[in-house]
């Protein structure tokens, strides 16, 4: 697949660069009383300095979010509408991704439309090629450096920082800058700043990849620096980064080191996790957990280790606790105590309350606790609420108590009486009303909070009520036997009037395959279609949904991992193109049948044989179809041939 490569060295000379692009997203509601104003809602525009900025996607207050700002460069007026696309494609692909794609509720969308006066960037491809007059005044080469790699896209920094400052509430704290160029050869950087290519085929896993970098910290996986050149022996101490290691699996076992926590599961990229050599741009002497992820591999997933640095650097940007009763002063027995919290899309967060640090209280996840129903005998008490997030992403128990937990303590005084206020029950944030759901999403609607009450919220599924015990804020729609089609999701405050919609699409994108022509095919009852093939074939999936945003194809072979389909690297309306032996572009295999081969100093022996080959889709909702597949068998060619 096709790789990004950087160096420390490389990245120290270069400065503020950017090691990809990466866009994320939400849903909007109304803040509860107290809070920041509403950002303007999506599609809104406000213009200053010439500068668009475009709310993409708002899951809530930029300050109460982390912020990514996409910004493209090289695009001219007339171009706007290709960087729209970009953004889209590039964001779609994101979502399919986890943990982005359980996370994305966590992450606001910024795009900022910057027109430039020429189209396209500095030195593209080579270094002698023009120089543009663009906003950023991004360049391929490191900015058009002879000692750069022709991969290394950067951009003014700061002229990328005053652009990001237009958006209200994002600060350098909170934000990500991402810069987009109106490019269709492929390249990215990262450190401070993140870029890639618009539109390259593999420019939307840049992306990813990148944010890998600028987000987790995570280091390359390729076992070369130079592309075509074996990287060497490593000969350094342990390395700092949390994916690679000189450890044995029995040292880091005995050590509990690096990922010893996840050896010897089976990996989300594909095979086992492990100890597998190359990594830090060496060949040897140097291992990392899987075969091939994310930060080896583009379009593969993140294996387990990465995922689990990724989750936690996203917790780091937000609070799980969005707001909650004052804490500043002692509070009456005669209240309800409430938090509301962050909605991630894989699991609600849990909310357990003590009393006095005693044992949980009976509350089945409840965002809202009740002092009168505990008679509470006189004097002074602490009461806690503790929100964490359960996530099977995180098995590190100091993360789990870090940055995936968050108390809140009031002092209750029994002395202490409460005035009463008028307020009317009503929604506040809540999941996005405006783009489908799909059926494995997690609905969620808050609500405002009277003193002396707990708003109900119900739910109706094409006006049927639906049982949702425990913590009535969340809907898990993987609970809900919807059946295909669309459907309407209703909430109601209970005894109001309060009412919020949603279009329920539960039915995934369908995707069709199609091959060159075989020199034979078989079709067997009960069975996927046979194909054989004596040398090279191709593969072309097309998806297509009834409802808006870019389709994610898939596909994956031998039950290896899923790859994301791109086309192919030179041409993404080109087939992916299958060999025997894989063919080299610019220094990296892609499409070996069987055993995958990355660099060409892989084993290159074909794998003539049957294969089984699966694919699927991941629409803009977040369905994920059912694998098909089909067998392909690969004989050898005839004596005299090849």
């Amino acid at each position: 697949m096709g790789l990004l490569e950087t160096r420390t060295s490389l990245r120290r000379r270069l400065g503020a660069l950017a090691m990809g692009a990466f866009l994320l997203g939400g849903l909007l509601g109304a803040a509860p009383p107290g809070a920041p104003p509403d950002p303007p809602p999506p599609g809104a525009r406000v213009e200053p300095s010439g500068a668009a900025v475009v709310p993409v996607r708002i899951t809530g207050p930029a300050e109460r979010r982390f912020n990514i700002i996409v910004m493209g460069d090289g695009y001219t007026a007339a171009e706007l509408p290709a960087f729209r696309s970009d953004l889209g494609r590039h964001l779609n692909v994101l979502w399919s991704i986890e943990p982005f794609a359980s996370y994305r509720e966590y992450i606001n969308v910024w795009a900022v439309e910057a027109v430039s006066r020429e189209s396209g960037v500095d030195c593209d491809p080579a270094l002698d090629s023009p120089r543009r007059d663009t906003a950023l005044h991004m360049g391929f080469w490191g900015g058009c450096s002879a000692s750069a790699p022709r991969r290394a896209l950067t951009v003014d920094g700061t002229a990328a920082s005053a652009l990001a400052a237009l958006v209200p509430g994002a600060t350098a704290a909170n934000r990500q800058i991402v810069a987009l160029a109106n490019s269709s050869t492929y390249g990215g950087t990262g450190g401070t700043y993140a870029t890639a290519s618009g539109s390259n085929a593999l420019s939307p896993l840049i992306t990813p990849h990148e944010l890998g970098h600028t987000l987790g910290r995570l280091q390359d996986e390729y076992d070369y620096y130079e592309r075509g050149v074996p990287g060497g022996t490593y000969q350094g101490a342990e390395p700092s980064s949390a994916h690679h290691t000189v450890l044995t699996e029995d040292q880091m076992r005995r050590q509990r080191a690096k990922w010893w926590r996840w050896l010897g599961e089976p990996s989300e990229s594909g095979g086992v996790i492990g100890r597998h050599e190359g990594g830090l741009y060496h060949t040897k002497g140097v291992w990392r957990p899987s075969r091939h992820s994310f930060m080896k591999t583009l379009g593969y997933a993140f294996d387990q280790v990465g995922r689990e640095v990724l989750t936690a650097r996203i917790a780091e940007r937000v609070d799980l606790v969005q707001g909650h009763t004052p804490t500043d002063a002692p509070v009456g027995p005669d209240r309800v105590l409430w938090v509301d919290t962050l909605h991630p899309g894989g699991q609600e967060l849990d909310v357990v309350w003590r009393v006095n640090g005693g044992r949980p209280l009976p509350t089945a996840n409840a965002r809202s606790l009740d002092l009168r129903r505990l008679a509470l005998p006189p004097g002074r008490h602490r009461v806690t609420a503790t929100v964490s997030d359960p996530t099977p992403f995180v098995r590190d128990p100091a993360l789990r108590a870090s940055v995936l937990t968050r108390a809140v303590s009031w002092t209750v005084a029994t002395a202490v009486t409460t005035p009463r206020a008028r307020a009317r029950a009503v929604f506040t944030t809540h999941t996005a009303t405006d783009a489908p759901v799909g059926a494995s999403s997690i609905v969620y609607a808050d609500t405002t909070h009277p003193e002396g009450s707990v708003p109900a919220v119900r739910w109706f599924l094409d006006g049927r009520e639906l049982a949702n015990p425990g913590n009535d804020r969340d809907l898990d729609l993987r609970t809900v036997p919807t059946g295909p089609g669309t459907h309407r999701l209703t909430a109601r405050v209970a005894g109001t009037d309060a009412e919020l919609r949603w279009t329920v699409d539960a039915t995934p994108a369908p995707v069709r395959y199609e091959l060159s022509p075989p020199s034979r095919t078989a079709y067997a009852p009960g069975e996927p279609p046979s194909y054989t093939y004596d040398g090279p074939f191709t593969l072309r999936l097309t998806a297509a949904d009834d409802q808006p945003g870019h389709v994610v194809s898939q596909f994956r072979v031998n039950g290896d991992g899923w790859q994301t389909y791109y086309g192919w690297p030179t041409d993404a309306s080109a087939p992916f193109l299958f060999t025997p032996s894989g063919t080299v572009i610019d220094g990296l295999v892609h499409g070996k049948l069987g055993t995958s081969r990355a660099v060409p100093w892989d084993d290159a022996t074909p794998d003539y044989g049957k294969h089984t080959i699966e694919y699927r889709t991941i629409d803009a909702a977040g369905n994920v179809s059912p694998a098909q597949s089909f067998a392909v068998t690969l004989v050898p060619p005839r004596p005299g041939r090849g």
